[in-house]
């Protein structure tokens, strides 16, 4: 008799923990779209920050009096949040993503709120800065923090996902600029930030919950490593901008610049070396996967960095489409990165296979760059959408994909490191490309403008005030000019970014396809914050 009661209670014990396992399960998945929808959030604000401007850069410089300066309004911000990303890397890998998601977020709304107010090319390029010491650890912790939560093998749908954010901002961000330019003025595209990091921060208060290692956290921050690489970059970029334009490549400044850079460098792995919780691990750099996919993710941050911060501009003044119309032309662009991002990351989470797709990516960036470069002020739009679309689908099949490929690499206890020093090097790959396309551009430009125009040099102090309604009024004449150069100073350069894409083939072609990992090893971790 004592059997079947032995059995019925073994049964219902049974019964009781797959419902508790199905319960736990539920709850997980509803925690894991509640955080998923935080860090939408969080993406968004840090991206539609790179190109809300590229619509209202022309009226906005020109307002202020600065398009000599003009390059470094995107420069300021990049390079700004460059140097903070292995920063947000390491801390967030010993303190937890959510303190230090709650700090990015306040100073990237404090940014907008002073970028909102400037009334001088000085004001704004600060605000920008501010902007950036906060973006970049927007872009790297909600990243990161999907990794706390998604085993790799699951994680290809929501990287889509994120990469489908950005994709979007790439378009919202200039029809917002352009909206906002024509509407109610472009200092709203600094302020509109404000409402949505408000949102941001409660979200990540109330639903973000991640992993404190508690005694990484206790170990010593390397404060000299992050001054040391915030030296480095600092120099690259500087030469990269005033290489050229504002001093000559042979020059003191130039020289200095680069002397500093490489001191810094120096300095840095030796430091890096005996540091005992340093900012970018050298181990990392011996990694295969890590190198390979950093290699690929900065060649490819040139291109797309380069592309996408100045052709609303492009439209504008060559074209004399306004800034809204200027934002619609990216639609393409934006479409075709988040279908192949989405559709990208789903194929790899359902197939477990991740190397082709940025292989194919690549390929299809670099036929769109050299397309792109045809373009003149008489180029049918079919050919310029048709450029942009395979421009599109080659961001949407490499960069959040590059990011997971390097994610299941690591061990989980880097995660937040190993995301950060990838973006870093991409980061450090998309100032640079801005920096050096938005050098060359404006430097050509302004060479064509003083050599074709009539007045010649004396056309000089004009030159800094163009807008698009100004050259939109200008006799036929004038603006046939001003018109063919800027077609003359900036299509070309795009031809020239083009083999960056088949050098990143050479690097993604050695990556060694690893199955992707099905479970997240926690180790050593405490408390959730």
């Amino acid at each position: 008799m004592s059997t079947p009661a032995t059995d019925t209670s073994v049964d219902s014990t049974t019964v009781d923990g797959s419902s508790s396992q199905l319960a736990d399960e539920a709850h997980h998945a509803r925690n894991v779209r509640l955080l998923f929808i935080t860090l939408v959030v969080v993406m968004l604000l840090a991206s539609l920050s790179q190109m809300v401007l590229s619509s209202a850069l022309p009226t906005l410089v020109g307002e202020l009096g600065g398009v000599d300066h003009l390059s470094w309004v995107i420069t300021a911000y990049l390079l700004a949040a460059t140097v903070t990303m292995p920063v947000y890397g390491s801390l967030s890998d010993r303190l937890g993503r959510r303190p230090l998601l709650v700090v990015a977020i306040v100073l990237f709304t404090a940014g907008s709120l002073l970028g909102g107010l400037a009334t001088d090319m000085t004001t704004l390029i600060i605000a920008r800065a501010v902007q950036g010491l906060g973006g970049g650890g927007l872009m790297i912790l909600s990243q990161a923090a999907v990794a706390d939560v998604v085993p790799a093998r699951d994680r290809g749908r929501y990287m889509g996902i994120l990469g489908g954010v950005f994709a979007v901002s790439s378009v919202a961000g200039p029809l917002l600029g352009g909206w906002f330019t024509e509407g109610p003025g472009w200092r709203w595209t600094f302020w509109m930030n404000v409402p949505l990091g408000i949102i941001a921060a409660v979200a990540v208060l109330v639903l973000l919950r991640t992993p404190v290692r508690a005694a990484r956290a206790r170990r010593p921050i390397d404060v000299a490593g992050m001054v040391l690489l915030a030296i480095a970059t600092s120099a690259l970029v500087l030469i990269a901008t005033w290489g050229g334009t504002v001093y000559d490549w042979v020059s003191l400044e130039i020289i200095g610049a680069a002397v500093v850079a490489v001191l810094a460098g120096v300095a840095f792995v030796l430091v890096e070396r005996r540091a005992p919780e340093p900012v970018i691990p050298l181990p990392l750099l011996r990694e295969r996967t890590f190198v390979l996919s950093t290699i690929a993710g900065l060649l490819i941050a040139i291109a797309m960095f380069g592309t996408m911060g100045y052709l609303p501009t492009y439209f504008q003044m060559a074209l004399g489409v306004s800034a809204t119309a200027a934002g619609l032309m990216m639609v393409p662009l934006m479409a075709s990165a988040l279908v192949v991002s989405i559709l990208s990351g789903w194929l790899v989470s359902r197939t477990g296979r991740y190397k082709a797709w940025p292989i194919v990516g690549a390929v299809l960036l670099a036929i769109g760059l050299a397309l792109l470069s045809t373009t003149t002020a008489d180029t049918p739009v079919l050919i310029i959408d048709s450029a942009l679309v395979l421009i599109g689908a080659g961001i949407g099949t490499s960069m959040q994909l590059l990011t997971l490929i390097v994610q299941n690499a690591v061990p989980h206890a880097i995660v937040g490191t190993a995301t950060a020093g990838q973006n870093f090097f991409r980061q450090v790959g998309g100032t640079l490309g801005a920096a050096v396309v938005g050098a060359l551009f404006a430097s050509r430009l302004t060479e064509l403008l003083l050599d074709r125009l009539p007045t010649g040099g004396d056309a000089a102090g004009g030159i800094s005030s163009l807008t698009p309604a100004i050259v939109n009024g200008l006799p036929d004449a004038l603006r046939e000019i001003v018109v063919g150069a800027y077609t003359d100073a900036l299509m070309p350069i795009y031809l020239v970014l083009a083999p960056l894409a088949l050098l990143a083939i050479v690097a993604l072609a050695f990556i060694p396809e690893r199955p992707l990992a099905t479970s997240i090893e926690h180790e050593g971790e405490s408390a959730l914050a």
